[in-house]
């Protein structure tokens, strides 16, 4: 899948890497691959890097080797991949870190979603007939924007636990974007079917030349993004959020028709956050708190899961996927209902994490039969002082976004699980003109229908699926886990949870296990490697799995064996990811 043009294409792009960063860490890279290795996995006794993009990785290396903690790293990595991996993050949107500190043993989650502008309106996606406008038109549309939030959570994790001087963890990521990179054949793809959106902005002068879409091997330079990113190294975040850039994040969005103003940009507040806790088997998982829904639906879609003895069945057999997928439909019905920003509305996790209403729902299941119209279940015997809302019907036409995870384990026993987005692939497609970054269409997070817990209000977030997770042992963390793909992350995470304590696979195996998606009886994914007559069976059960298998998300995952004292991290094959442990002397 990986081809040779892109390996080398990846080899001479961290040679230009390594060059930079001796100067910067003063720490030879230790990076010298052989043509033919492919780097999904990785182990080492020190610590771990794992992301979806080789150059992020090697950076995150580089800044551990010279004695930075996995903050530090996390760091180096958001900024390098706003370089390398454009069209899934970046300074232009937000994201979930979460980081245990393993000198205080807490776990805390830096909350940088984006949020909406103070002239965002519960009907700013209805037409003149008042009807949603097409889910497309949304995306590309200024109302989308939502004011980003990365710089601000990084400034904030450096605050709290950064050792290196973020100018040194921002050098690598300028040196990047100024002297360019070859592309791998994953971007030249994602240039290539987007290429319409990217046109109608800024980002043609980037993604283009004469005319033409990059493709796979041509350098990547981007002389205004290495502009910015000097900026914020200089003066720090407040040339974001204050100064020139927030000016102009302003007139780009006012530009294509949206609201967000300078006032938005300087009102900007990241939360600092506890994550929500939950057990499977032996193991305590800390996860996202809303105004994800990843982490609360996981936590309800495992205990449901926890009461049918799972592994009784074969890792591909009927049984297992059918079982899956009706707990998939039940906590997406709940999610529909009840997830939103907790600022704005009441969330009732108690309620929908309850013992007594998992089993309520788990009870609703047939292993003989679907659930043919899954709706959400009544929490409120379970949710002192909650009163019930209801849902409101949206529209069907939404696509799922794509993002990027990755961890970092160091020496010292911290350990960082970000995810973080732009939300669609290349987001809304604007980018701020001679400042070479492009903004999310987060606000399409939102419900275009109002009136449920999710309707866009001034200043809400809105909601996310994006699963940031830690799994403790003892206390010990013993796995990280996330993933990018929208709706799907969240059984994303839970498949890999499920292949790795229920089915016992190792780790590359079970990031690899094939994964299905429903979130509804007339929305089916699966990926490929299931067999046709299982997909037959459960067709004839009343599923509705297409004919065609189609990859969900990208699972990144470091996992920590406490006998052993060896860090193993693997990135799943859906993009071109890389492992590297980290080896001290």
């Amino acid at each position: 899948m990986k081809s040779f043009l892109r390996r080398l294409s990846m080899i001479a792009g961290v040679a230009l890497l390594t060059a930079v960063t001796l100067s910067q860490f003063a720490a030879a890279s230790s990076f010298q691959p052989d043509y033919g290795t492919e780097n999904n996995t990785a182990t080492g006794s020190d610590g771990m890097i794992v992301s979806a993009h080789p150059l992020a990785s090697q950076v995150g290396l580089d800044v551990l080797e010279s004695g930075g903690n996995a903050v530090d790293a996390a760091i180096a990595m958001q900024y390098a991949l706003t370089v390398t991996e454009p069209m899934m993050s970046g300074i232009g949107g937000g994201g979930f870190m979460m980081v245990y500190d393993a000198a205080t043993k807490e776990t805390t989650i830096i909350n940088s979603r984006e949020r909406a502008p103070g002239g965002a309106d519960p009907e700013m996606f209805l037409g003149d007939d008042g009807e949603p406008m097409d889910f497309e038109d949304r995306v590309i549309h200024g109302n989308s924007v939502g004011v980003p939030g990365t710089a601000a959570g990084l400034e904030t994790s450096h605050n709290m636990w950064g050792t290196i001087a973020m100018h040194d963890l921002i050098a690598p990521a300028i040196a990047l974007a100024e002297e360019g990179f070859p592309i791998d054949d994953f971007l030249a793809g994602e240039i290539e079917t987007h290429a319409e959106k990217l046109e109608r902005s800024a980002a043609s002068e980037v993604f283009f030349s004469e005319g033409n879409p990059l493709a796979e091997g041509d350098m990547l330079v981007q002389p205004d993004l290495a502009h910015t990113l000097r900026m914020i190294s200089e003066q720090g975040t407040d040339v974001f959020y204050n100064g020139e850039i927030a000016e102009a994040v302003a007139d780009t969005v006012q530009e294509f028709g949206g609201t967000l103003a300078v006032e938005d940009m300087q009102k900007y507040d990241v939360t600092i956050d506890e994550p929500v806790w939950g057990q499977y088997k032996d193991y305590d998982i800390a996860t996202m708190p809303p105004p994800s829904s990843g982490g609360v639906f996981l936590l309800q879609m495992l205990g449901i899961l926890d009461g049918f003895d799972l592994s009784q069945y074969d890792i591909k057999s009927v049984e297992k996927y059918h079982l899956l997928a009706e707990t998939m439909h039940l906590a997406y019905a709940d999610r529909a209902e009840y997830a939103g920003d907790p600022e704005f509305v009441d969330v009732p996790v108690e309620g929908l994490l309850h013992p007594d209403y998992i089993e309520e729902r788990r009870n609703l299941i047939s292993l003989d039969s679907v659930i043919e119209n899954p709706e959400a279940g009544d929490v409120m015997p379970y949710q002192e002082d909650f009163e019930r809302q209801g849902a409101v019907a949206q529209p069907g036409d939404r696509v799922d976004g794509q993002t990027t995870h990755y961890s970092v384990v160091d020496s010292y026993g911290n350990v960082v699980s970000y995810t973080t987005t732009i939300e669609q692939v290349f987001g809304s497609g604007i980018m701020v003109p001679e400042y070479g970054f492009l903004l999310n269409n987060e606000l399409t997070d939102f419900d275009a229908e109002p009136g449920g817990a999710n309707e866009v209000q001034p200043n809400k977030r809105p909601l996310s699926s994006m699963t940031p997770t830690i799994v403790f042992n003892d206390g010990q963390p013993v796995l990280t886990v996330g993933s990018p793909g929208g709706q799907t992350i969240i059984t994303s995470v839970l498949q890999t949870i499920l292949n790795t304590y229920e089915y016992d696979l190792p780790l590359e195996d079970a990031l690899n296990e094939p994964r299905i998606f429903t979130n509804n009886p007339d929305n089916y994914l699966h990926e490929e490697g299931i067999p046709e007559d299982v997909i037959s069976q459960l067709n004839d059960m009343g599923h509705g799995f297409t004919d065609e298998p189609a990859p969900i998300g990208n699972v990144s995952s470091i996992m920590y064996d406490p006998d052993e004292g060896i860090y193993t991290g693997s990135t799943d094959e859906n993009r071109n990811g890389a492992s590297f442990g980290l080896e001290l002397e």
